[in-house]
């Protein structure tokens, strides 16, 4: 791409600290649990600095990273995206040494929010599947009061079953935790809701000794 037209016909601007990503999002109609509208809005990115490949479909974007479709929020210091030729959209997020990147989505039809961490997060659009990596941290939040929370090497949370799979080790390890074992804290659903305003059923824990491959 050659002039500021041309960025602009392909729906990709770059502008200082700004960069949107103007392509709608082809995904199935998967019954998924995460906010439904989120896939059918564009991605956005914006960054200090970007640089994005038309003919791969592909975009590096440093500095004070922040991805956004929809409800679905992806922060770091370096993210990556890409997309494939059918319209499914890719991201990884890396953050800065000693820190963790974040991810944060609200869930269908209620004020919850799925919140993760991790110095590497993989998001895979086309599976709905994001991937925390190192330092692993994922919590639910009940408007803005934290419900639950898990925490270990590895978590793959499934978008689409609400099912997310944890590995300890010492990736995960801390001055409390030494040993990088699973952590988990899950606290009561509040039974005097009124109708209409419970929660929906809480995220389902799955001990996991692999988690497949990567993508």
């Amino acid at each position: 791409m050659n002039s500021h037209s041309d960025l602009q016909n392909h729906s990709w601007l770059v502008a200082g600290r700004a960069a949107v990503f103007g392509a709608m999002v082809a995904l199935t109609g998967h019954p998924a649990q995460a906010e439904k509208a989120d896939r059918t809005k564009p991605l956005n990115v914006e960054a200090d600095n970007g640089r994005y490949d038309d003919v791969k479909q592909k975009g590096t974007f440093t500095g004070n990273v922040v991805v956004t479709k929809g409800t679905m929020s992806l922060r770091g210091s370096q993210i990556e995206v890409r997309q494939t030729p059918d319209g499914a959209q890719f991201g990884i997020a890396t953050a800065d040494e000693g820190k963790r990147a974040v991810f944060r989505q609200k869930r269908e039809g209620v004020d919850e929010y799925i919140e993760g961490e991790g110095e590497r997060i993989e998001y895979d659009g086309q599976a709905d599947v994001v991937r925390f990596i190192n330092r692993a941290v994922i919590r639910r939040f009940r408007g803005a009061v934290l419900a639950d929370e898990t925490a270990g090497s590895t978590i793959v949370y499934d978008n689409v079953t609400e099912v997310f799979s944890v590995v300890g080790g010492a990736a995960s390890a801390t001055p409390t935790n030494p040993s990088g074992r699973v952590r988990a804290v899950l606290t009561p659903r509040d039974v005097t809701s009124a109708p209409g305003a419970a929660s929906q059923p809480g995220l389902t824990l799955k001990p996991s000794g692999s988690l497949g491959d990567k993508r």
